[in-house]
């Protein structure tokens, strides 16, 4: 029995080695450093989808369980019969007691925060679970219900980041696309968000370009103003909106023996059509939207495909006379259209009042 442990009885049939060495040699051959970084690369993207999947959980956890203490705090109030306003003694006795108990998180600011999510949202249906907390801290910035609404819609719709709805809310993108359109039309836009169907519904008036950190007194050229643009080119499409792919900057057309330039090209994949954009640094005139009207005509002859629709022009100017736009764009059939730019935030109160008027 012993000798059967010995090593040279520990032999096999060559033949049976065969099919072992084989499948070796062909698993080495395959496992080739592409098909490596192909492996690595599909673990990684497995690897950020549950990331996000379990961030998003997380998040909407944490809004319904805000959603309940806040709920909670209103039901203790109505009880007791006490308004807990922010400055109140019970939201800050609140946030003293939870920050000992359960540690960060439980600032008054939050705790306000929690309660007013209750206040507003009532119906715990009406709440999205692809918006985080901090969305919901800021949409709960806005007392006006309109405005609120409008934004969660948008926020949701473009996936809008915490800071990019800050951004839009602090632009005022509400007003500046509200003020384009009637008191139906701006219910519908806060029940709804913005649907885009036509070119007009791409249309801002004014667009604010205050990431563009130009000084309102420094004298800056057009073609420094389009560089500008194209240095923050994401924040310029956040701007634009929901659907503008970037195609090309001074796109040249030539006419006969003349080459032309249009500043910026767009393509709008709802749309299905290219969007121009001409930047005027002083006061548009009829000549500026001659040239776009031709810009348009060349575009719908020779860029467009069978599957393209007629393309949309953007003046983009510093100042408008709204007498002189209006005859020069009278009798022209083109998707054509001039809108200011503001370099600054826009003044919230000012439009308010537009708004209100526009209301009533």
């Amino acid at each position: 029995m012993l000798n059967l442990f010995k090593k040279k009885h520990w032999t096999f049939p060559h033949n049976l080695y065969k099919p072992y060495l084989l499948t070796t040699s062909y698993m080495m051959k395959k496992l080739t450093k592409n098909n490596y970084r192909d492996l690595i690369e599909n673990i990684s993207i497995i690897l950020k989808q549950g990331r996000r999947q379990a961030y998003r959980a997380v998040n909407w956890i944490l809004v319904q369980t805000y959603w309940k203490i806040g709920k909670r705090i209103v039901e203790y109030e109505q009880e007791g019969k006490e308004k807990a306003e922010y400055g109140s003694e019970l939201l800050a006795k609140l946030s003293k007691d939870l920050k000992i108990k359960f540690g960060k998180g439980f600032s008054k600011s939050n705790v306000y925060s929690m309660r007013n999510l209750y206040i507003k949202y009532e119906n715990f249906q009406t709440l999205s679970g692809k918006l985080s907390w901090s969305h919901y801290v800021e949409l709960l910035s806005l007392d006006d219900n309109l405005q609120r609404s409008f934004y969660e819609k948008q926020c949701i719709e473009e996936k809008w980041s915490v800071r990019e709805l800050k951004r839009q809310i602090n632009s005022a993108l509400f007003f500046r696309v509200a003020l384009s359109k009637d008191k139906k039309e701006v219910l519908e836009l806060s029940k709804k968000g913005l649907t885009i169907e036509k070119a007009k519904d791409v249309i801002k008036d004014p667009y604010i370009l205050e990431f563009l950190k130009i000084p309102e007194e420094y004298k800056y050229s057009e073609k420094e103003l389009e560089q500008k643009i194209i240095d923050n080119l994401q924040m310029f499409l956040l701007e634009l909106g929901k659907g503008f792919t970037f195609v090309s900057r001074q796109f040249r057309m030539t006419l006969g023996n003349k080459h032309f330039y249009v500043d910026l090209v767009f393509y709008h994949r709802i749309l299905k059509c290219f969007v121009l954009i001409d930047l005027k640094i002083g006061k548009v005139n009829h000549l500026d939207i001659g040239q776009m009207n031709m810009y348009l005509n060349y575009f719908k002859a020779e860029e467009n495909t069978e599957q393209d629709k007629d393309p949309i022009g953007i003046i983009l100017s510093a100042e408008k006379d709204h007498i002189e736009v209006k005859y020069a764009l009278g009798g022209i059939s083109n998707k054509l259209f001039v809108s200011k730019y503001k370099l600054y935030l826009p003044d919230k109160k000012e439009l308010e009042i537009k708004l209100a008027d526009l209301l009533e």
